[in-house]
C-alpha cells in the first residue's frame, strides 16, 4: 500500500476586492491603449494601430483582473497582510 500524499495547500476562496475593480481594469485597458493606438494612427498616418491598441488593452485588463482576483493560497494571504 502506497502512504496518502501529503493534502496540498487549501485555496482562500474569500472574494479580494469590488468587481467593479475588474470593469474598471478592462475599460480603462482599452481606452487607454485604444487612445495610444489612435494618436499612433494619425501620426503615422495607419489605419490600424487602434485595433492593436483595442486587443492589446483588453489582453492586459484580463490579466490584471486575473491576478487581482486568482484564488490565493492561505499562506500568500497572511503574508501580503504583514508587508508594511
Amino acid at each position: 500500500m502506497s502512504s496518502p500524499s501529503p493534502p496540498s495547500e487549501p485555496l482562500d476562496e474569500a472574494p479580494q476586492g469590488d468587481p467593479w475593480h475588474a470593469v474598471g481594469y478592462l475599460t480603462a485597458g482599452v481606452c487607454f491603449y485604444g487612445l495610444i493606438g489612435w494618436a499612433l494612427d494619425r501620426w503615422l498616418g495607419t489605419s490600424f494601430l487602434v485595433a492593436i491598441g483595442i486587443l492589446v488593452g483588453a489582453g492586459l485588463g484580463l490579466y490584471l483582473t486575473w491576478v487581482r482576483f486568482r484564488p490565493r493560497r492561505v499562506e500568500e494571504s497572511s503574508q501580503d497582510g504583514e508587508s508594511s
